[in-house]
């Protein structure tokens, strides 16, 4: 006849077990997303996109001057796009000669930052020529910030 084996496990090695067959799943995960191809590649494509950035990203001022009258603009460049434009430092007596003024860089700069190109920008009628001139403002601040060719 067969001979019977009692095989008598104590609780201690069950758990040890388990603890080691926890850690050696664990570490199969890991090892299987920090190796997995995918990861670097968006990495990769990510590092591919900044150097090929057509502006040097900053903030830029540039002066505007309307009749007697300076204005000064921020204009906020990302890589790719114009990001804003705004009236820093607008004096009262500026805001009430020229009452257009805010409203007419308000509105080019929800254009511009919602990524309508600076050649795209529909100007209102009632401050076209306000806002062509800070469009010409805004394109001077993207030619003297763009990055040269590197091929």
């Amino acid at each position: 006849m067969s001979k019977t084996k009692i095989v008598i496990l104590q609780a201690r090695e069950i758990v040890y077990t388990a603890i080691f067959v926890g850690l050696g799943i664990l570490l199969l995960i890991l090892l299987f997303f920090m190796f997995w191809p995918s990861g670097s590649d968006s990495k990769k494509s990510d590092h591919a996109d900044k150097s090929d950035a057509i502006y040097e990203a900053g903030i830029y001022n540039e002066e505007l001057t309307i009749g007697e009258s300076r204005v000064e603009l921020q204009v906020t460049l990302d890589e790719d796009r114009v990001k804003s434009v705004k009236v820093v430092n607008l004096d009262d007596s500026v805001s009430a000669m020229y009452p257009l003024m805010k409203p007419s860089v308000n509105n080019i700069s929800k254009q511009l930052a919602s990524g309508v190109s600076v050649d795209e920008v529909v100007l209102s009628k009632e401050s076209q020529y306000t806002e062509k001139l800070v469009l010409e403002k805004v394109k001077d601040v993207m030619k003297e910030n763009k990055v040269p060719d590197k091929k």
